[in-house]
């Protein structure tokens, strides 16, 4: 196991002390939380889970966790996922997988978003490539409204929605934010802002640093 892989191992376990008994719990997509799944499990709490894609969802059911669907809940408890970068100020870039309009989804559905990662996902300025999902209908005319995002050869989301990456250069993740979501045919973006975020668990130097998002 590489000292990344370790560190993702360490935030996951971390993270899965935080969830008690009778909680609504949102698991996020990709490979950090590959790590949450096995250590929430293996605590045997009576919890029920929504997940953000049928890979964690099939996953965390192999496990015996209880996974219901995202339907007639208005609230989680806490919603675990990791991130591709993590910028000062709480900035996030997450979508690596492709399921990043559902965990914001289930973000701005918790009462507690808890950010699980590696060391070097922290880094000093959010930069491209900046995840996307978007419409199928009139995509040619969206990405010519978009400029500088490829499409990625990868199967759609898990809403149909077809997965890209926005590689052009930005004065700021809000602004570039508020370009996105006024773009029509952007169904979601990979960029999530600090009011979603409740704190970052991040795993370095042999321990595991609970930063509190400013």
């Amino acid at each position: 196991m590489t000292g990344s892989e370790r560190e993702k191992r360490a935030a996951a376990q971390a993270a899965a002390q935080l969830v008690v008994d009778g909680q609504l719990v949102g698991l996020g997509t990709g490979s950090t939380v590959a790590y949450l799944l096995p250590a929430l499990a293996a605590r045997a709490l009576a919890i029920r889970c929504v997940a953000t894609s049928p890979e964690t969802e099939q996953a965390a059911r192999a496990l015996g966790l209880d996974v219901v669907a995202f339907a007639g809940i208005e609230r989680l408890d806490i919603a675990i996922d990791g991130a591709d970068q993590i910028d000062p100020a709480g900035w996030l870039v997450k979508g690596g997988g492709g399921a990043h309009t559902r965990e914001k989804v289930v973000a701005a559905a918790a009462a507690r978003f808890v950010v699980i990662a590696s060391s070097e996902k922290a880094v000093e300025r959010i930069g491209p490539p900046v995840p996307l999902e978007l419409l199928r209908f009139g995509v040619d005319a969206t990405l010519g409204a978009l400029g500088e995002v490829a499409l990625r050869a990868v199967p759609p989301s898990p809403d149909g929605g077809l997965i890209a990456d926005y590689h052009g250069s930005f004065g700021g993740p809000g602004e570039l934010a508020s370009r996105l979501d006024a773009t029509p045919g952007v169904v979601g973006h990979g960029l999530f802002p600090p009011s979603l975020t409740s704190d970052v668990l991040l795993a370095a130097n042999g321990r595991v640093e609970h930063r509190l998002v400013p």
